[in-house]
């Protein structure tokens, strides 16, 4: 028997939240375990009922979604966030990611990608929607969160964290960047998926990074990866 997926709704908007629950909960491996209206009641709510996923909308009252995902990112570690956001090109979503979100959804995503997405982040296997996320960082980290030019934009300082990564590693990383899975990464360097997987928590430990979305905004920010080479947008 699948162990379910426990699943907590965070939006001011009753009937949004009513679709998510409508949709989640006709999956066999996945429950609703609350809801929530605003980023405070989701703080409550992510202490009492312990969620693997929170569906966390940005604009809120009382507290926004932002500083909600950042306090529960650094008290509840094993609970996994994803950004809800109207535009793809969001420069809340990027803040999102940068304050501990596993990654990011449009409120108008389509019911099985949804699914898909709330499972992808639940296995910390991936980060979701690979191109819109890496579309999204190209634009905010590269060319400033707020439409001005970054600082060092041409050229990042290169941090020393990097020269303790293996040739290999350094590989992976760049994989991750890509949104590619463990079993994706796997097949492009004929590893097996194990291997894989302790490269990656090397990576995350030897770069102090809390999961695999920081290891993609670190990547980009560094310079590890240059923005749309690689990428076919």
């Amino acid at each position: 028997m699948e162990e379910n997926i426990k699943v907590l709704l965070v939006d001011d908007q009753p009937l949004l939240r009513m679709g998510f629950r409508l949709i989640l909960e006709g999956e066999s491996d996945m429950h609703i375990v609350g809801e929530a209206a605003d980023g405070l009641e989701a703080l409550t709510q992510t202490a009492a009922l312990n969620p693997d996923v929170v569906l966390m909308d940005v604009r809120m009252p009382k507290m926004d979604g932002l500083e909600a995902t950042e306090r529960i990112a650094k008290q509840y570690p094993d609970t996994k966030i994803i950004i809800l956001t109207t535009f793809d090109l969001d420069e809340y979503a990027f803040s999102g990611l940068q304050a501990g979100a596993s990654a990011f959804l449009l409120k108008d995503v389509a019911p099985e990608e949804l699914v898909s997405a709330v499972r992808l982040v639940a296995s910390g296997d991936a980060v979701v929607a690979p191109r819109v996320t890496a579309r999204l960082l190209e634009t905010y980290v590269r060319n400033g969160a707020k439409g001005q030019p970054a600082k060092n934009a041409e050229a990042p300082e290169r941090d020393p964290l990097l020269d303790d990564l293996t040739p290999r590693e350094q590989e992976v990383l760049r994989a991750l960047s890509e949104g590619l899975s463990n079993a994706e990464i796997a097949h492009r360097f004929f590893l097996s998926e194990a291997t894989v997987k302790t490269h990656v928590r090397r990576i995350l430990t030897k770069l102090h990074l809390r999961d695999r979305v920081q290891a993609v905004v670190y990547a980009y920010e560094t310079g590890l990866v240059i923005p749309s080479q690689g990428l076919d947008f």
